[in-house]
């Protein structure tokens, strides 16, 4: 499980992360919640992400990465392909769509698992037109909430479907995960792209209720328990998602916060419910992208 770390000061951060303030502004309430300087910089620590540990390293003998882009309607998009060597012959791919500060190394680890786990995985960075995804996250939020218009992402993501699904190694199935920003383009991809197989929503935003009746793809999603932003569109969704027979899954994982699988904050990982949100997301890919 996570630190324990204040539940106000939880909510302050995704305030911080989700709708951009200044640092400094951050830096000020959360002194004053945690307590004073010192306290902050410790919970400072467990909140921002540190990237020196991978799940999977970038030189892994088992994967082949490498750098690709390819044309949108927004722009020249690029991305992190990654294969794996010891696979069969013809497997599915696995579109990654990232959280609202681009294409980070976390990201980058997400598509080398999901490569491991036998897809050939294709994660997107929607701030290749604008430079790129910025090594400080910071920059990368304020970028992404300047450059990136939300309702229109996923006709950017849209020509990776296409992409996977016409590589030679590839069995012509797709599917796309996403996590927070990137969990609501999933959706979207799901409402807009009938090709979409299958998509994986981890704590994203719900589409209109009205949409999900255009959905094709099975749709797995995980929520958290503790992520009421999120949360408040998730019974109208799973009900719609009922009304319009579309094969879904729904999980939520009880006491867990909101980027409960983004590893690399401590003080909002859990664990557990990653590792069986990963589980869950190995199988369903498997068995719909077959």
């Amino acid at each position: 499980m996570a630190p324990k770390v204040d539940e106000r000061i939880l909510r302050l951060f995704d305030e911080y992360t989700h709708a951009p303030q200044s640092r400094r502004v951050f830096l000020e309430r959360l002194t004053s919640l945690a307590g004073g300087t010192a306290a902050a910089a410790a919970v400072l620590a467990l909140l921002d992400s540190d990237y020196a540990h991978a799940a999977v390293a970038a030189d892994d003998a088992r994967i082949v990465a490498s750098r690709v882009s390819y044309p949108a309607p927004g722009g020249t998009i690029g991305g992190y392909l990654v294969l794996p060597k010891d696979a069969p012959p013809r497997r599915g791919g696995v579109v990654v769509v990232h959280e609202n500060r681009g294409l980070t190394p976390h990201i980058e680890d997400v598509a080398r698992r999901t490569a491991l786990a036998g897809f050939n995985a294709l994660a997107v960075d929607l701030l290749a037109p604008h430079g790129g995804t910025p090594p400080d996250e910071d920059k990368g939020r304020e970028l992404f909430a300047a450059k990136v218009d939300r309702g229109r992402a996923w006709q950017d993501v849209a020509p990776a479907v296409s992409l996977l699904a016409a590589r030679d190694e590839g069995n012509g199935k797709v599917g796309a995960m996403g996590f927070c920003f990137g969990g609501g383009v999933v959706n979207d991809l799901a409402v807009n792209v009938p090709a979409l197989a299958a998509g994986v929503v981890f704590y994203g935003r719900a589409p209109s209720p009205a949409d999900a009746a255009r959905i094709r793809a099975a749709m797995l999603l995980h929520y958290a328990g503790n992520d009421p932003g999120i949360n408040a569109g998730m019974a109208g969704y799973e009900a719609a998602l009922k009304a319009a027979g579309v094969r879904h899954e729904q999980h939520v994982y009880a006491g867990a916060q909101h980027a409960f699988h983004n590893d690399t904050s401590a003080a909002r990982y859990d664990k557990a419910a990653a590792e069986l949100a990963w589980s869950r997301t190995v199988a369903f890919l498997r068995r719909e992208l077959a």
